[in-house]
């Protein structure tokens, strides 16, 4: 069976690529025909995330396992497009080069039977120029979203850094 899926990059403007790729290719192989259907190089890191229906990030696939943690990762050239998406988990979150933050959602659109004469990945359709710069990254988050049992969730905290006596800890103890 044949993926096909939408990227599209996170911009105002509409910036996308439909690409088709075999079910059985691995996330390694997704991730350099997106790189190369949006003309970077390739060498930067990248991360795939399984997102849920309201784009929440979860599950990191990396390209390479940088983490200190003892649980191992799924990586990119070992996982399976099939092992990841279906026609129920149907969304990624991919971060291309950590620097910049390209970022980018990734939508399976439908699985298809494979036509005879086409290779696989194959570009099937491009909307729009990358920009030069990758866009800002808004962290803000959703208002709405905020916990209010949270003791982080202040954003009125007045704290200044310089203040040591009034962050009530001993600069001395030991």
């Amino acid at each position: 069976m044949i993926y096909r899926f939408r990227v599209i990059l996170d911009t105002e403007e509409d910036i996308f690529r439909d690409i088709e790729i075999e079910q059985n290719a691995t996330c390694e192989d997704f991730h350099n025909s997106i790189t190369q259907s949006f003309g970077f190089d390739g060498t930067e890191m990248a991360s795939f995330y399984v997102s849920d229906d309201e784009w929440r990030q979860g599950e990191e696939i990396p390209l390479f396992d940088m983490s200190e943690s003892d649980s191992p990762l799924r990586m990119m050239n070992e996982t399976l497009l099939e092992d990841v998406l279906s026609e129920d988990q149907t969304r990624l979150i991919y971060v291309y080069d950590f620097l910049n933050l390209w970022t980018f959602f990734v939508e399976l659109a439908e699985i298809a039977e494979p036509q005879d004469g086409t290779s696989y990945p194959n570009l099937m359709y491009v909307h729009g120029q990358i920009p030069a710069e990758a866009p800002p990254a808004d962290f803000s988050g959703d208002e709405d979203d905020l916990d209010e049992d949270d003791p982080f969730a202040d954003d009125d905290d007045d704290y200044d850094i310089e203040d040591y006596d009034g962050l009530d800890f001993d600069e001395n103890w030991n």
